[in-house]
């Protein structure tokens, strides 16, 4: 980055950090706010950055951002999809690949996800990558940010790593894997016949799991909209709940939620998960 396009950088981030209300990203207000905008301590913490180096950035300072810092960057910012191409273009960085996890979230799916503060939800993708998790849906279902490649879907983890079934009871591992299955098929008709990304999984796929390649063999098609969950947790034990999927309008991003299901105590359990916060369940996933 020359310095001219960390200048620029810097004054793009300001001006995207003034339009936005602490409402709109689920922030209280807050007594003596002396401009509209958030503030730079709040972007920093939204972005899971430390103040000292989103204060480098604003200033045209500091190293060159990294992939995921801009990521987070503009899903913090709440940027549309040509912002945040910009944004990447001033920090020198190539546009990573649709569908990975640093991918951009539909902003209104983002909105959304904010204004869930105690029901668990998260954004993945059609490839169950996932993108954005809030506080409940980490405590339920572990922290998926770290994940990068084919690790990151959560359907290929299913395949290839058995840690990754330790999230259902075994008694469900069949039924997940051919709705896993069913609807990979059914994302991968819904996408451009050029696209390469799901070929490329379900190639992968077909050569690391005879029992993937024995489910693909049945051609069954079917999206996931709704589904009935028993979820291992390893403080609360077994978690019954409603899982419900928003698809955006290109079915590439599903915005998913967690509800308690009825006749069970899973909503006493799911009041926990704010006592308990987070767990370290990094091999299952969702």
């Amino acid at each position: 980055m020359d310095s001219a396009s960390r200048a620029e950088l810097g004054a793009f981030l300001r001006s995207r950090r003034a339009r936005i209300r602490p409402a709109d990203v689920g922030l209280p207000h807050g007594p003596r706010r002396r401009v509209p905008g958030l503030r730079r301590d709040e972007v920093a913490q939204l972005a899971g950055a430390s103040v000292d180096y989103y204060n480098e950035l604003e200033r045209g300072a500091g190293p060159q951002p990294s992939e995921q810092m801009l990521a987070a960057l503009a899903r913090a910012l709440r940027l549309t999809s040509d912002e945040r191409d910009y944004l990447y273009h001033l920090a020198d960085r190539p546009l990573p690949a649709l569908g990975g996890a640093a991918s951009h979230v539909h902003p209104g799916m983002l909105d959304l996800l904010t204004r869930l503060t105690s029901t668990p939800a998260q954004v993945i993708t059609d490839l169950h990558v996932t993108l954005v998790q809030n506080a409940p849906a980490v405590a339920l279902l572990g922290d998926q940010s770290g994940l990068r490649g084919a690790r990151a879907s959560f359907v290929h983890r299913w395949f290839t790593e058995p840690d990754a079934r330790g999230l259902y009871p075994e008694a469900d591992h069949e039924q997940q894997s051919r709705a896993f299955v069913a609807d990979l098929r059914a994302a991968a008709a819904r996408r451009d016949a050029r696209d390469t990304e799901a070929r490329s999984m379900i190639g992968s796929l077909l050569g690391a799991s005879t029992e993937f390649a024995a489910l693909w063999a049945e051609h069954e098609v079917a999206f996931r909209r709704d589904d009935r969950k028993r979820i291992n947790h390893p403080a609360l034990g077994l978690i019954e709940v409603n899982c419900l999927n928003l698809f955006s309008e290109d079915g590439r991003q599903r915005l998913l939620w967690f509800t308690p299901a009825v006749g069970t105590d899973s909503a006493g359990l799911l009041d926990l998960l704010a006592v308990l916060g987070t767990q370290d369940v990094s091999g299952p996933g969702r």
